[in-house]
């Protein structure tokens, strides 16, 4: 090429997709870009294979800046070129080679379900069998009495913002026995908020009437389930409910998080 290209590397969760989003925005950009007399043009790897050819392409071990989260991305202004990079889901540790976590795969992460009061009662054969089908290994399950407290930190902080809408949450969660499980298998989060859905039953129902809030839920108080919306949370969650430990083989992201 007669100009030279920037390629960089970032990382973070859900990389391919947040990455996608991001230079679909920066394409609607790209006339005031061209006014200006440089014209963005951008590649990305689309699947961890492509991403691992060309990460030992571009860059060595010692190129790498480990730790917290992030996504592989590379842009140049004027005929430029970028890849996205996947590299995992948890927080690793520095001296952890990253080709190597490349070529590893998914990793084995837990999840919290909460099963609200008056959804768990009636249906639940049919939901372990919901998660059996997707491969969800149940490494935790307890019946609880939610305290005030506990229901409070469940909620969004949209939910918080409204007194209403906040007192009817609470004075729900609070109203009868839950059934709070400990889930386990490759990208555990994202998956189970995918097959959850939209807090709003009524708006799962629209999108996908196989939605289990959709199935289960009556209104956006009583919509059947909390599911932990991020890593971060999902390890907030177990050491909540689960301080006892849980019944899994340990595994390297849970000795990382101390759960």
């Amino acid at each position: 090429m007669s100009n030279p290209v920037l390629v960089c590397a970032l990382r973070r969760i859900n990389a391919f997709k947040v990455l996608a989003d991001a230079l679909k925005r920066l394409t609607q950009c790209k006339e005031k870009l061209s006014k200006s007399g440089s014209l963005l043009q951008t590649v990305m790897a689309l699947t961890p294979e492509v991403t691992f050819r060309q990460a030992i392409l571009f860059f060595t071990e010692r190129d790498f800046v480990t730790g917290k989260t992030c996504f592989y991305y590379a842009y140049c202004l004027h005929k430029s070129i970028c890849f996205s990079y996947l590299a995992g889901e948890s927080q690793r540790c520095h001296a952890e080679s990253l080709f190597t976590y490349l070529q590893t795969g998914a990793q084995i992460l837990c999840t919290v379900l909460v099963i609200k009061p008056g959804a768990w009662s009636h249906s639940l054969a049919r939901i372990l069998r919901k998660l059996d089908l997707e491969k969800f290994s149940v490494v935790g399950m307890k019946h609880i009495n939610l305290e005030s407290d506990i229901a409070l930190g469940l909620l969004s902080s949209e939910v918080k913002q409204d007194p209403a809408g906040l007192e009817a949450h609470c004075t729900y969660l609070t109203s009868g026995t839950a059934l709070v499980l400990c889930l386990q298998r490759p990208n555990a989060v994202k998956k189970l908020i995918d097959l959850l859905g939209p807090e709003d039953p009524k708006l799962a129902q629209a999108l996908d009437p196989f939605l289990w809030r959709a199935q289960y839920g009556i209104s956006t108080v009583q919509n059947g389930f909390y599911g932990s919306k991020s890593y971060q949370i999902a390890v907030r969650d177990m050491k909540l409910f689960f301080p006892e430990g849980l019944c899994c083989a340990e595994c390297q992201t849970l000795e990382e998080e101390e759960v």
